[in-house]
């Protein structure tokens, strides 16, 4: 179960009310890639015209969400973590993280956090649990990672080791030398033996380079796409699981064909 009440997360009526459809919104607009229904007229028109220039992006926002399925998967059921701290959740779809955690291991704890209205409207979705563990939600930004820290610790043992996964959010945050501090301070409040998740679309084609620049003109929060090493770089004084920082498709492949994409991450450990 989780500690959140409900009504401290707010009304339906009154979270929708702060939703702005006019312009589209990364959360809906992924949303919309990846099968979803939480979405409005914007993100879809978005979505299509994207899709025009760039039909690798609905790759990208797929095995992205699959390459957090496998690395959950992996962190629970062979690194023996029990606790998940999920920064930019976005809208529930199939295999959350809590659902993943909690299925190779029944007494995980998840901590989700993300700030967007629609999201929230939503994370009572992901307020579930199995009988053994607990999920909760933290209306937070990542611009304040002490107030994710400090909300977290209600849930979670931070004295004891944190899966920190940070999926498709870091490209919005334009200086780099900005988010390589946030997810430094971020790790900096987790113990020895944590883990750090990341991936990200890259700017490893012009195809993704071009979709890039199409969203940052459409009115949506800007996101940007970094090179490979500038991926790596997130994981500095970190022990890199192999196969290090990969394409989100070759990180562990379960088939021995993986689709090429323009998205990178990684999984490492805290000494």
């Amino acid at each position: 179960m989780s500690d959140n009440d409900p009504q401290q997360l707010g009304s339906a009526a009154d979270v929708r009310a702060r939703i702005d459809t006019s312009k589209p919104h990364s959360a809906r607009f992924w949303n919309y890639f990846v099968g979803g229904k939480d979405n409005y007229e914007k993100d879809r028109e978005l979505g299509d015209h994207i899709k025009e220039i760039f039909p690798g992006l609905v790759d990208v926002a797929r095995t992205s969400r699959l390459f957090l399925g496998r690395a959950v998967r992996h962190l629970a059921a062979e690194q023996g973590v029990r606790q998940f701290l999920d920064i930019g959740t976005g809208l529930p779809t199939a295999d959350n993280t809590h659902e993943v955690a909690q299925r190779a291991a029944p007494d995980s704890r998840i901590v989700y956090v993300d700030n967007d209205p629609l999201v929230l409207a939503h994370a009572r979705a992901l307020l579930t649990s199995t009988r053994e563990g607990e999920t909760a939600y933290i209306d937070a930004d990542l611009y304040d990672p002490e107030a994710i820290l400090r909300e977290a610790a209600k849930t979670l043992d931070l004295s004891r080791p944190v899966a920190l996964i940070i999926l498709n959010t870091l490209g919005h945050v334009a200086d780099h030398r900005q988010a390589r501090d946030l997810v430094a301070r971020l790790m900096a409040g987790l113990a020895s033996g944590s883990y750090l998740v990341i991936s990200d679309s890259t700017a490893t084609s012009e195809g993704m380079i071009a979709a890039s620049n199409e969203y940052n003109k459409s009115g949506a929060i800007p996101y940007y796409v970094r090179d490979v090493e500038e991926i790596g770089a997130f994981f500095d004084g970190l022990e890199l699981l192999e196969p290090g920082v990969e394409q989100v498709t070759r990180w562990r492949a379960e088939t021995e064909e993986a689709t090429p994409v323009d998205a990178y991450g990684a999984v490492a450990r805290k000494p």
